[in-house]
Parts: structure tokens; sequence; C-alpha cells
């Protein structure tokens, strides 16, 4: 039983990881969309003999860039930085002093 209990929990976390990154390949599929679109509205727009290369053509793509960075660190990096079974070694850890704890 306790081992369906295990499994159950690997699934409900593998679960959420893999929205997360459907999450994060969905922001980027809306990403590059809409900033293509935005691309295309601004070179229609461009006077004769003006430059594509201007601040408030970029404005978007740079600050939504930003959002998609910190939302791609979040959704990847955890797995760098704290290794990939960190989250169990912790849940077993804390699992432990709580038993521990009580039958003392």
């Amino acid at each position: 039983m306790e081992t369906d209990a295990i499994e159950e929990l690997q699934y409900q976390k593998a679960l959420v990881r893999v929205k997360k990154i459907k999450g994060f390949y969905t922001h980027l599929v809306v990403y590059v969309v809409v900033n293509l679109m935005i691309v295309i509205l601004n070179i229609q727009d461009l006077d004769k003999g003006e430059s594509y290369f201007q601040w408030r053509n970029f404005t978007t793509l740079f600050f939504w860039g930003i959002g998609l960075i910190s939302h791609a660190l979040s959704t990847f990096l955890p797995n760098w930085i704290f290794g990939r079974n960190w989250e169990d070694k912790k849940i077993k850890e804390f699992m432990e002093k709580e038993k521990s704890e009580k039958w003392e």
C-alpha cells in the first residue's frame, strides 16, 4: 500500500512538471506569433525611407522577452540548482524527522 502512495506522489509530481513545461511552450508559441504580427504591422506602417530599427518597434519584444526568460528559468532551472532528486530527498528527510519525533 505504501508503494501505491509513493507511485501516486511520483505521478502527481510528474503531472505538475508536464503542465509547467506545456505552459512554457504555449507561452513561447504565443510570444513568437504575436511578435511576428507586431513586426509585420510595424513594417507596413513605416514611412518611405524610415528605418525599422527604432526603440518603439522593439519594446514589446524586449519586455515580454524578459517575462518569457523568467518563465523558462522557473520551469527548467530548479533541477539544475537543486539536482534531480533534491525534492525527494528533502521529503524523505522531513518524513523521517517527523516519524522519529513522534515516537520519542
